[in-house]
């Protein structure tokens, strides 16, 4: 709901709401989990889980996050974004209280924090996120392969589908004469003309971060970045059987479904779909280790559960940490700011 003043800028109360959701959502999801693999099971596989392995994987998470700040810097000064470096880095990190929305793109509230630094348009940083999305793609595709994807070839169709997406998706933002036909149509379409002179200035942000010589750094980044929490789905799913999980069948397991997740945009942060991914083929994994069905399943199930807490509700946490930072810092700037326009 916009303001009155016309400002569309989202209020705390519609943040509020929609962080509710996402929460309500995921007790749903996991409650569905709960039914599937049998509650009474997950307790048992959980009773004997060494806690210090979830702050551990925590750590890699946000290490993750820092990792991936350096993608956002580069493309901050691509845009010409002019603000501190603390400050940015709340502003990242603020994104992440919208991590479960469709296609993460809840996280283009960082457009609106970034124009109350330095007013930036929104439209013209909001390509950011799309760009930060589509790299993360394009590394999650990179660990698959490294994980091992000729070892699951009937899963082969996911990685191909997101191939085909990212090229549509460069193709898009990358060509002059796709984007302005793309904005010629909107120009054209009744109730969404006005936005046409928008989008097009925002395709041009696309264009600049999307340039080819632009996507390998950023790329490498994210892969890094996310391999790091390959690495704490890896400690926590091998805490369930005794020789563990190979770290390479970890790597796949997570890239595959983080991307199955992203493929089905229309569920906010892949709950469900990421989840569901997820336990299968651990589940699998752990029967073909020696573990009986139904106890595989209770495993799976609850390694699935605890990773998501590092990651996806962890991230959410931090987002919000870092939101309430950000409001400290203008709120104490503010008699600055007050005094210099007088």
């Amino acid at each position: 709901m916009a303001p009155a003043n016309g400002d569309p800028r989202p209020r705390p109360r519609s943040l509020r709401r929609r962080i509710l959701l996402g929460v309500v959502l995921g007790l749903v999801v996991y409650a569905l989990l709960g039914l599937w693999a049998d509650v009474g099971g997950m307790r048992a596989a959980l009773s004997g889980f060494d806690l210090r392995l979830l702050p551990v994987a925590m750590g890699l998470s946000f290490t993750n996050y820092v990792v991936r700040f350096a993608r956002w810097e580069r493309y901050r000064g691509l845009l010409g974004i002019r603000m501190g470096r603390w400050t940015s880095f709340l502003i990242y990190l603020s994104g992440l209280a919208l991590t479960v929305t469709p296609g993460k793109m809840g996280e283009t509230f960082k457009s609106w924090l970034i124009r109350e630094v330095d007013g930036t348009p929104v439209h013209r940083s909001a390509p950011i996120v799309v760009a930060e999305r589509f790299t993360d793609l394009l590394s999650f595709l990179v660990l698959i392969g490294i994980g091992g994807l000729a070892t699951q070839p009937e899963h082969a169709w996911v990685f191909w589908a997101t191939l085909v997406l990212c090229a549509g998706l460069l193709a898009l933002f990358a060509s002059r004469r796709l984007a302005d036909l793309a904005c010629d149509v909107l120009a054209r379409l009744p109730l969404v003309r006005r936005a046409a002179p928008k989008a097009r200035a925002a395709f041009d942000s696309a264009r600049v971060l999307m340039a080819p010589r632009e996507l390998a750094l950023p790329t490498l980044v994210s892969t890094v970045g996310w391999g790091l929490e390959c690495v704490g789905f890896w400690l926590i799913a091998s805490s369930f059987v005794q020789d563990g999980v190979p770290l390479l069948f970890a790597v796949y397991t997570f890239s595959f479904s983080a991307v199955a997740g992203a493929v089905a945009i229309v569920f906010p942060g892949g709950l469900g779909i990421t989840e569901g991914a997820m336990s299968g083929l651990l589940g699998g994994r752990y029967e073909a280790l020696g573990v009986a069905a139904d106890a595989a399943r209770a495993r799976a199930a609850s390694a699935t559960i605890l990773i998501r807490l590092c990651t996806l509700w962890f991230a959410m946490g931090v987002g919000l940490v870092a939101l309430w930072l950000f409001r400290r810092q203008r709120a104490a700037l503010a008699p600055a700011r007050s005094h210099e326009g007088h």
